[in-house]
């Protein structure tokens, strides 16, 4: 990228990073909207079934692809750049949706979208983690949640203004709309700097210690802060020079448990069910007995709610543990699953030819039983934005070391979207199959998530990400032992004082681990 000035204000750097997240945003309700729209249903001959099915769990199918793509090129070039990297990807994608023939060249064009959702979703919370200073480093990985949930807005009330428009200049002109962030994102790119944890670890330590301290302390490099961070950050790389290379980093030495907790966590964001409601929510609202424009504003109601709980939890995020809302909300979630199955199973009644001429509904409840599945439907996603929706992002990002993070995270994003195409690709046919029994599924598996986190998970809030290792490591206590804050930043930050005081050299030091100048070159600096 060409040599521009960099802007190094936090929450600026996140914004412009996670407009990424706010391509997934899009791709998913440019779905949601369309799907129960008359055009969409003539057009497309009413898929149904596994053909929807494999239409709406197309974009998790590339971004598989791109999350196995993005460790590798993010390692090499930079989290940034691999940013950049994604969407060209999206630029093709939507192009191909733009000019779909029909669900062969959508599923074509979601595929290739998703490629790029892949390397954002892992990479962006990788930038974001080794950018924030601890104490906010859960409010700064939260802005990519906030973004995937504007972006779900936004794009949704376009498909819904566009859905007036006849024939198939309706979802053409929707798809088309996801042009604009791509293009803002790229524009904005070349402003951010690069991760200073990226780039002491390709060797390049002027220029790690010099981002750091613009980032941490307006570019003073002698600030105590920057000091006692740089030598956490010399500290810990130096060591991981040490260990294994491959792939067998990732399971020994209580890596495993890393490696389970990263990926596990993102697997059961999905199995938790919640996406099954962000993506088919106007077909869980016609089995409420909801049609037409009131299906569609009642469908948007649901992603107002998800921003508004997410910006409550902004302010909260970095003052709560991550295992408390990770077990509780999957239990909040649970209890709502079992309701709606209930409800549905006790009072629905069958409709063979489709609720709303809709092939994929084949049951309807009237009454105060609607009501109950609207008003838990609601209930779920607060209690997932609330807690899953933004944790599981966090928790993958913390979890890893320096040397593992950026491919680590990509396997974080391999299960999360494994399982997310693997339920797109189940829940149509089971809304046909097993009906209500597909909410009783998701609630036994929201008691599974619980369990997991009581037992494996410990607890990273208000640590360095440096700080976290140890929680993995043998002889660690047990995750429920485990509590928030407890950081030792304070006292590195207080020594550095201390040496200071007795005129002794404590400036940021560039040489400061002889195994980082052993580190490879790589690309040129932007």
């Amino acid at each position: 990228m060409a040599r521009l000035p960099k802007i190094t204000n936090t929450y600026f750097m996140a914004i412009v990073a996670t407009v990424g997240g706010m391509l997934f945003g899009f791709d998913i309700s440019s779905m949601s909207a369309i799907v129960i729209t008359d055009q969409y249903i003539d057009y497309f001959n009413n898929p149904s079934g596994l053909i929807q099915g494999a239409i709406g769990s197309s974009l998790a199918a590339g971004s598989v692809i791109g999350s196995l793509m993005a460790g590798p090129i993010s390692d090499k070039y930079g989290r940034r750049d691999s940013i950049m990297f994604a969407c060209f990807w999206w630029l093709a994608g939507t192009a191909v949706q733009v000019a779909t023939n029909g669900y062969g060249s959508l599923i074509a064009g979601r595929v290739l979208n998703g490629v790029c959702v892949g390397i954002t979703s892992s990479q962006v919370p990788v930038y974001l983690a080794e950018i924030a200073k601890r104490d906010i480093r859960g409010r700064i990985i939260i802005i990519q949640q906030l973004a995937i949930e504007w972006g779900i807005l936004i794009m949704y009330f376009i498909g819904y203004g566009c859905s007036k428009i006849p024939g198939t200049a309706s979802f053409r002109t929707a798809w088309g709309t996801q042009f604009i962030p791509c293009v803002l994102l790229m524009i904005g790119l070349p402003f951010l700097p690069r991760s200073p944890r990226w780039l002491a670890k390709v060797g390049r330590s002027e220029e790690a210690i010099q981002t750091l301290a613009d980032i941490q302390a307006g570019g003073n490099r002698d600030d105590p802060l920057v000091i006692a961070e740089w030598e956490e950050i010399s500290t810990v790389l130096a060591a991981e020079r040490e260990s294994i290379k491959g792939w067998r980093k990732f399971v020994v030495n209580g890596m495993w448990k890393r490696t389970l907790a990263g990926m596990s966590v993102q697997a059961w964001q999905q199995m938790s069910g919640a996406n099954v409601i962000v993506y088919y929510i106007g077909y869980v609202f016609l089995m409420a007995d909801l049609e037409g424009d009131i299906n569609l504003i009642s469908s948007g109601v649901q992603y107002a709610l998800f921003i508004i709980f997410t910006t409550i939890m902004f302010f909260f995020i970095d003052n709560t543990g991550r295992r408390t809302l990770l077990v509780y909300g999957a239990i909040g979630m649970a209890v709502c699953h079992f309701v709606v199955g209930g409800l549905l199973g006790t009072y629905s009644v069958d409709v063979p030819e489709g609720v709303g001429n809709n092939a994929n509904v084949v049951i309807k409840v009237t009454g105060s039983p609607a009501h109950g599945v609207i008003a838990f439907s609601y209930l779920l996603i607060i209690v997932y934005a609330l807690t899953l929706a933004p944790v599981a992002w966090i928790y993958a990002a913390e979890v890893w070391s320096l040397g593992t993070r950026a491919t680590g995270m990509s396997l974080a994003a391999v299960a999360n979207w494994v399982f997310n195409f693997a339920l797109g690709l189940f829940t149509p046919p089971a809304f046909l199959n097993i009906k209500y029994k597909v909410f009783i599924i998701f609630g036994v598996l929201c008691i599974g998530a619980a369990i997991q986190a009581w037992l494996t998970y410990p607890e990273t809030c208000g640590k360095t990400i440096e700080e976290i290792e140890p929680l993995f490591a043998k002889g660690a206590p047990a995750a429920w032992k485990t509590r928030k804050g407890g950081s030792r930043l304070e006292a590195e930050i207080e020594a550095v004082l201390n040496r200071k005081a007795r005129g002794e050299d404590v400036h940021a030091d560039a040489h400061h681990s002889e195994d980082l100048e052993k580190a490879p070159a790589t690309s040129e600096a932007a």
